[in-house]
């Protein structure tokens, strides 16, 4: 099973996923991120953003499914994926598959958003690279607060602004292992 959780940036996933491994020690934590900075050293993003790669998508979705076959364990992956297209061809991949997800999105208001990314330090000891991430997050904030309207229909939309404590009761509950 794979328990995805998706979001703004800044909205909460890997401090949730944090929880959830904590909870579920027997878990794996898939980053689907790592697999997009490996292909940008190697092919150009169009755009600047790995997810505009098709093969990052493909990957993603070969990477996650071979976790749970070799693996037989959850898989936490947080990830922001708010393009309906780009969603489909990973999930998609995956229910052709016959893995089982769980897909949550964590709704979190712009205006907070804006504050946790303009207190958050991504890079430390890189003040440049460090608001560079920041704002990359700030102008992502309309798209990802817009998605909420346009997920896939088997999403569970989790008001993000709740303690991480709750939020990981809700997706154990939700999932079967809590």
């Amino acid at each position: 099973m794979i328990i995805w959780i998706n979001g703004a940036f800044g909205s909460g996933k890997t401090t949730l996923v944090t929880e959830l491994h904590r909870r579920l020690p027997e878990a794996l934590v898939f980053d689907p991120e790592n697999v997009g900075f490996l292909l940008r050293e190697i092919v150009e993003a169009p755009g600047g953003d790995f997810q505009n790669i098709p093969l990052w998508r493909k990957q993603v979705a070969s990477l996650a499914q071979g976790l749970v076959e070799e693996y037989g364990r959850p898989v936490l992956a947080p990830m922001t994926v708010v393009r309906t297209q780009y969603a489909d061809d990973i999930f998609g991949a995956l229910e052709k598959a016959g893995v089982p997800v769980h897909h949550f999105f964590l709704n979190v208001s712009a205006a907070v958003l804006e504050q946790r990314l303009h207190d958050r330090v991504v890079v430390p000891g890189d003040p440049e690279r460090d608001e560079t991430v920041r704002r990359w997050g700030k102008g992502r904030i309309a798209e990802c607060v817009a998605a909420v309207g346009s997920l896939r229909e088997d999403t569970v939309v989790l008001d993000g602004e709740l303690p991480t404590a709750e939020l990981a009761g809700l997706v154990l509950e939700r999932t079967g292992l809590g």
